[in-house]
């Protein structure tokens, strides 16, 4: 394959599919709004994420366009950040739809992030790309507004895929980090009830997913989680047998509640329940190389202490 482009591809799953991508592409450009430069091979080109410059001639002739752009949604939601999550999403989609339109030889295919959390809240039932059930709140109204703005302006050179995706685990970012340190410091029994479940994917498969999209010229929306969700309560026990850890102290919801207030962020990122299913990488033949949780925390235990 010839050329990657990544938007917004310096953080954690930029890294991610960067270093996974590396050998597979002749040449791959990360869009950010830091400096242009050469680093290590990968070329990074200066963006604001929503005017057009000269960045947009990068898209010409290129491959693949993956977008990855968006504030953190690890804060909290006052009326300032609940604008920026939505408009870092919009504006960045904008502007790249209107800049794949202007391409005379545009990119093949355009993935764009998304999330899982658009569908509702489950504990009983599991959400996949064809019945799941969309539901109404801030995050899932925000994942809503941002599939509307990609899909809604057709590019007729473009494939377009909306990547729906879960919790991504790995060994230099994610939630995977922050689980690990509360679970070593004794804190990691279940949070809240503990039956919400979790959707989780390993970063190898979260790369690897997105290459078999790419491959197979999967389009549409599709779930990147594992095929397996599973409860709070069973991923921290998980959590703590990979450390050996033996003892692990819940953490009752009046104390997330608090604690997140303390730390900026939001309870719903923990308690919210995403019983998400990858339906169509299934149907499409795609076979993950962590299916299981524990095989992802060996791995991701084994990789840090190295």
């Amino acid at each position: 394959m010839n050329k990657l482009i990544i938007a917004a591809g310096t953080g954690f799953l930029g890294q991610v599919l960067a270093n996974y991508f590396k050998d597979k592409f002749q040449e791959i450009v990360i869009l950010t709004r830091g400096k242009s430069e050469i680093k290590d091979g990968i070329r990074y080109v200066n963006w604001d994420a929503k005017t057009l410059s000269d960045w947009k001639n990068e898209l010409e002739n290129s491959t693949i366009l993956i977008n990855l752009a968006g504030k953190s949604v690890d804060c909290r939601y006052n009326e300032h950040n609940k604008r920026e999550i939505l408009a870092s999403r919009i504006d960045s989609t904008k502007i790249l739809n209107e800049a794949v339109l202007q391409c005379k030889n545009p990119p093949k295919h355009w993935l764009n992030s998304s999330t899982s959390t658009i569908y509702r809240f489950s504990l009983d039932k599991q959400m996949d790309e064809v019945s799941g059930e969309i539901g109404d709140d801030f995050s899932m109204n925000v994942a809503k507004e941002w599939e509307k703005v990609f899909l809604e302006m057709e590019t007729p050179k473009t494939i377009k895929t909306t990547l729906r995706t879960s919790i991504v685990l790995g060994k230099k970012g994610g939630a995977f980090i922050p689980l690990k340190r509360l679970t070593k410091l004794g804190l990691g029994g279940k949070q809240g009830k503990g039956n919400q479940f979790i959707s989780w994917i390993h970063e190898t498969d979260y790369a690897r997913g997105i290459e078999f999209i790419i491959e197979k010229e999967v389009s549409g929306i599709v779930n990147i989680v594992s095929p397996k969700p599973i409860s709070n309560k069973d991923f921290m026990c998980h959590l703590r047998n990979a450390l050996k850890i033996p003892i692990g102290i819940p953490t009752p919801t009046c104390l997330l509640t608090i604690g997140a207030k303390l730390i900026g962020t939001e309870t719903e990122l923990i308690l919210k329940s995403r019983n998400v299913i990858p339906k169509k990488l299934l149907e499409n033949g795609f076979q993950f190389e962590y299916e299981t949780l524990e095989k992802t925390f060996k791995n991701l235990i084994a990789k840090q202490n190295q």
